[in-house]
């Protein structure tokens, strides 16, 4: 069917609303073919899309659709697995709370237990009430950190870690057979404020709306991760912590378990409330400047030298802190991995608590100075294809092998993972890990500053950089291809005077070095290519597994900050020619 068969098909059904086919009829014919020439992908962090009529956007047909082909493959696997459930959480996105109403219906329709939450929760939340719950899946819906006009849909395994490429397949092999319109629903009346302030209680057959008593078992299991509990005691008041939840499902989760800690916070309050608009920045992402802007301007009216802010999902957390001038500076997701391994690792072992077997976890795209950290604590590292799943699979190898204790794990792009209660990015967690390393700090008369110069100093100094390149229009994935096609086929020797020593395909899973020899790469398959250059110097592309946009990384260390940065620079540059 083309793209005129398919939206005529959405004009003509009974069951798209009279705005709607309002809007419908106000399409551009190059906007019906965006909208009708494919569905929307799953990749390799669900679906995601700008909201709109269409197939390839986010809509309560394609929110149905996509929960149809869940509910389809639950069923397949047993009638216990349909009784454990699936958990429905979301976040303050335009149509999040009516997609996982929506969602929950489907669900209860094909005889599907479903957790709904009773509002806005984060990502870590819903990770945590999957193993709580002892549910089969979980959904979340969410763009993330993306622009206001977006949204998304995530799928969790029983694990609580976002649902195996295999398990993903297997679902979109039943989305792939499912019709939009037709899908069964459940009669229930539900609506957002129906429900708000519900605990544990079962609105119809197979929906039951979750909320409080599912928080409090997830802030007891992570107030157990606390590693300075009488400087946090000493110090928590007196810190002058600054947070913003830019509008999104942070605020309560975040506030809470810094209030139970006893460390003050300073809430943005512009920026406190739900905003499905996120009215006070250009987009809610905590790794720019201008999202962190009021949250920098209430530090410096307060004297505070820390800014923490987290994304809608909060899965994510940005941090703003003083350098040695005074002037507040950003971290990038590196340095605030960096230093929260570095703390992490320090505490155990000045309390003894550090296991022999010990590792943390990051991706492959993620800076080297962890592992120079790592090392010096006598912690293994492990590199995992980026996505944070990975991450999550390796928590659970090693709870079933006993081979590794799981300390760490993070990735560039801002997300991090303390403890094991949940199996995805956990903002919550790390607002309140990085809360506690100020105070502890404090208590010993350090500064975060301090800490990240005295590890560049030790360690060289590191900067990572990466450039994201978006090809639009209907060719743009197909331009994507050709371009990872041609990076393939060349060959290698120097990148900006620096030899190249290795290539690794991650497609063929074979590393090979400039004299030809090869290697077998134990990871996954996925589409990346990263060239491995001397002085541990590397540089990886990948395409994005939910946007056409082509991914370029590069990392490089120095004695200076100027020879490191300028180097970097050269490797981009290099690199993004090459996708001209």
């Amino acid at each position: 069917m083309d793209y005129q068969s398919r939206y005529e098909e959405w004009l003509a059904s009974d069951e798209v609303s009279a705005e709607d086919k309002q809007r419908l009829a106000e399409l551009s014919e190059e906007e019906k073919k965006e909208a009708f020439y494919a569905p929307l992908a799953f990749g390799t962090a669900g679906m995601r899309g700008v909201l709109d009529v269409g197939i390839n956007r986010m809509n309560v047909f394609t929110v149905r659709r996509a929960t149809k082909g869940l509910a389809d493959y639950i069923n397949t696997l047993g009638e216990e697995a349909a009784k454990r459930g699936v958990v429905i959480s979301y976040d303050t996105r335009k149509y999040s709370s009516e997609f996982a109403i929506e969602a929950a219906k489907v669900l209860s329709a094909n005889g599907i237990k479903a957790y709904l939450y009773e509002f806005v929760r984060p990502v870590p939340i819903c990770s945590f009430a999957i193993r709580h719950l002892n549910a089969i899946a979980g959904i979340m819906i969410t763009a993330s950190h993306n622009p206001k006009i977006y949204n998304g849909y995530k799928f969790y395994g029983d694990d609580g870690a976002q649902m195996s490429p295999e398990s993903t397949d297997k679902v979109v092999e039943f989305i792939d057979k499912t019709p939009y319109f037709g899908i069964k629903t459940a009669n229930a009346e539900l609506c957002a404020k129906r429900i708000k302030g519900l605990d544990n209680q079962r609105i119809d057959d197979n929906i039951t709306v979750i909320g409080k008593s599912v928080d409090d078992a997830y802030f007891d299991e992570i107030s157990k991760l606390s590693l300075s509990p009488e400087a946090v005691k000493s110090h928590g008041a007196n810190v002058r912590l600054v947070y913003t939840p830019i509008h999104g499902s942070g605020y309560m989760p975040v506030t809470s378990i810094l209030g139970r800690m006893g460390i003050k916070v300073n809430v943005v309050e512009e920026q406190a409330a739900p905003d499905t608009e996120f009215s006070t920045v250009r987009v809610p992402n905590p790794e720019e400047a201008d999202t962190l802007r009021l949250g920098v301007a209430l530090a410096d009216r307060i004297g505070s030298d820390i800014v923490i802010g987290t994304d809608p999902d909060a899965d994510r957390m940005g941090i703003a802190i003083r350098d040695g001038n005074g002037q507040f500076v950003l971290l990038n997701g590196n340095q605030i991995g960096v230093l929260l391994l570095n703390y992490i690792l320090r505490r155990m072992r000045e309390s003894g608590a550090l296991p022999k077997n010990g590792a943390a976890v990051k991706t492959i795209v993620t800076t080297e100075l962890a592992r120079k950290i790592a090392d010096d604590y006598g912690v293994a590292t492990f590199d995992v294809l980026t996505g944070f799943k990975f991450i999550g699979e390796k928590i659970k190898e090693w709870e079933q092998s006993g081979e590794y204790t799981y300390l760490f794990g993070f990735e560039e792009s801002y997300g991090s993972l303390v403890g094991t209660h949940a199996r995805d990015k956990d903002a919550v967690v790390a607002s309140m890990m990085f809360a506690e390393m100020v105070c502890y700090l404090d208590s010993v008369g350090e500064s975060v500053y301090g800490v990240l110069q005295g590890l560049y100093e030790k360690y060289g100094y590191f900067v990572e950089k990466a450039l994201s390149v978006t090809f639009g229009g209907l060719d743009g994935m197909e331009k994507m291809k050709k371009i990872m096609l041609s990076l393939r086929e060349r060959t290698y020797s120097d990148i900006a005077g620096t030899k190249v020593l290795a290539v690794s395909d991650f497609v063929s899973r074979v590393k090979t070095d400039a004299d030809g020899r090869k290697e077998n790469i134990a990871l996954p398959k996925t589409n990346a290519l990263k060239l491995h250059l001397e002085n541990g110097d590397w540089i990886c592309v990948r395409p994005s597994g939910t946007e056409p946009k082509l991914k370029f990384y590069v990392a490089t260390s120095k004695n200076t900050k100027q020879e490191a940065t300028e180097l970097a620079d050269r490797y981009l540059a290099y690199m993004k020619s090459l996708a001209e």
